[in-house]
C-alpha cells in the first residue's frame, strides 16, 4: 500500500534528520550569495527581485535589476512613474503583465499603506501581482515569518524528496503540497526564525535551481540526496507529476515599419488585454491586404520593402512575423488614429516595446 501524503510529509523526520537544519547549512556554504538583491530586509528591493526572477533566468534580471532601480529606486518614485516608463525600464524581460502588475501594486502600498509594504504573508497576496508564494519569500526574507514557499524549483525539490506522486494539475494535490511544505519549515522562537527563515527560503529555492534541476539532477551534490525517496527509487526525474498541457497555437502577423523623411517611426499602442497588452508597436495586421489598404493612406517614397520572416515564441503560441518596411514622404491628410503616434529613435528607445519588434527597429 503507497504511503499516505502525511507519512510522506513526515518522511525526514522519521529518518531521524532536521530537513530545515540541512538546507540552511547547505545554503550557507554552497548556495547563492552576493546577488544585488541578497543581504537586504528591503522590501522593495526583495519585491522587484521577485517578481522579475519570476519565469526570468538570474542572468538577465542581474542585467534590468541595478537599471529599474537607478530609475525607480523607492516605491514612492515607481507609483508615480508614467506607465510608459515603467514598461520601457521592463521592455525585454517578457511576460509584461509583470510590470503592469508592479506598477498598480505600488500605488496599492502608496494608497492603501502609507508607502510601507504590509509585513504579512496574508496581506501581501491582497496586493496586484503578489501571489501566495511571491508573498511568503517577501515576508521570509523581510521579516523572517515562517511561511512557505511553493515556486516551481521548491514543487521539484519536495516532490522528489517525497515521491509525491500526486497530480499537481488537481488543486487538491497542489493544497497537500503546501502543507508539506509548510510542515518542513524551521521552527523556533521569534529570533531563531528572523534568522533562519531567510536562509532557509533562499535554500529551497538554490537548491531546486543548481542541483535539483529539471533534467539529470546532480543528486550526489543534494544536502537531502540520502533521504529522497525518488532517488531510492532510481527515478527523481518521474517527479513531479502534471498531467494538464498547455495547448499551443501559432499566428501570422505582419508588422508596418512605417518611417516618415525625418526616419520617425509609427508606433501604436497595444490594447490592454492579449498580446504584448499596453506596449508600443508597430502596427500589426492579419493579412498583407490589410497592410498595403493601411499604406495606401499614404504617398510613399519607395515600393515597400518585405524583410525576411521570423518567428517569435511565446509560452502558449508561435508567431510567424511578416515585417514590411516602407517609407512616406507625407503623413495622411486625417489624423492618425487615436493611440498611435510618431517615435524618433531616440524616444521608442524610452518606450515599452516587445522585444522582436525593439530589435526589428534597431536592425532596420
Amino acid at each position: 500500500m503507497a504511503p499516505t501524503i502525511a507519512q510522506r510529509a513526515a518522511a525526514p523526520a522519521a529518518t531521524g534528520i532536521d530537513f530545515a537544519g540541512r538546507i540552511t547549512a547547505w545554503q550557507s556554504s554552497h548556495g547563492r550569495s552576493g546577488l544585488p538583491w541578497q543581504g537586504t530586509r528591503d522590501p522593495y528591493r526583495v519585491w522587484l527581485s521577485e517578481i522579475m526572477l519570476q519565469q526570468t533566468q538570474v542572468a538577465t534580471v542581474l542585467d534590468y535589476f541595478p537599471r529599474f532601480l537607478a530609475r525607480l529606486p523607492d516605491v514612492r518614485s515607481l507609483a508615480e512613474a508614467p506607465a510608459d516608463v515603467v514598461l520601457g525600464l521592463w521592455s525585454g524581460l517578457g511576460y509584461y503583465s509583470r510590470a503592469r502588475n508592479l506598477h498598480r501594486c505600488a500605488q496599492r502600498v502608496m494608497s492603501d499603506f502609507g508607502g510601507e509594504f504590509p509585513r504579512s504573508a496574508e496581506q501581501l497576496a491582497t496586493l496586484p501581482g503578489i501571489g501566495r508564494s511571491t508573498a511568503s519569500a517577501i515576508a521570509s526574507f523581510c521579516w523572517g515569518e515562517r511561511a512557505a514557499i511553493l515556486d516551481a524549483n521548491v514543487k521539484r525539490v519536495l516532490t522528489r524528496v517525497m515521491a509525491y506522486g500526486a497530480d499537481l494539475a488537481r488543486p487538491a494535490a497542489e493544497r497537500a503540497l503546501w502543507e508539506i511544505a509548510t510542515d518542513l519549515l524551521p521552527r523556533g522562537d521569534a529570533p531563531t526564525l528572523q534568522s533562519q527563515m531567510p536562509r532557509y527560503t533562499q535554500g529551497m529555492m538554490d537548491l531546486g535551481a543548481t542541483v535539483c534541476v529539471q533534467r539529470n539532477p546532480l543528486c550526489l551534490l543534494c544536502p537531502v540526496g540520502d533521504v529522497c525517496a525518488g532517488r531510492a527509487e532510481g527515478r527523481p526525474e518521474a517527479y513531479p507529476v502534471k498531467t494538464k498541457t498547455l495547448k499551443r497555437s501559432a499566428e501570422s502577423w505582419w508588422l508596418l515599419v512605417l518611417r516618415d523623411a525625418q526616419g520617425r517611426v509609427l508606433l501604436e499602442r497595444r490594447p490592454d488585454r492579449g498580446i504584448w497588452a499596453g506596449l508600443h508597436c508597430t502596427p500589426i495586421f492579419q493579412d498583407r491586404a490589410q497592410l498595403d489598404a493601411f499604406v495606401a493612406r499614404y504617398a510613399t517614397a519607395d515600393a515597400a520593402q518585405d524583410l525576411p520572416v521570423f518567428l517569435h515564441v511565446l509560452t502558449h503560441k508561435d508567431l510567424h512575423l511578416h515585417p514590411v518596411d516602407v517609407t512616406v514622404v507625407t503623413p495622411p491628410a486625417q489624423d492618425e488614429p487615436e493611440g498611435t503616434r510618431w517615435a524618433s529613435r531616440e524616444e521608442w528607445a524610452e518606450l515599452g516595446l516587445p522585444t522582436p519588434v525593439r530589435r526589428l527597429l534597431a536592425e532596420t
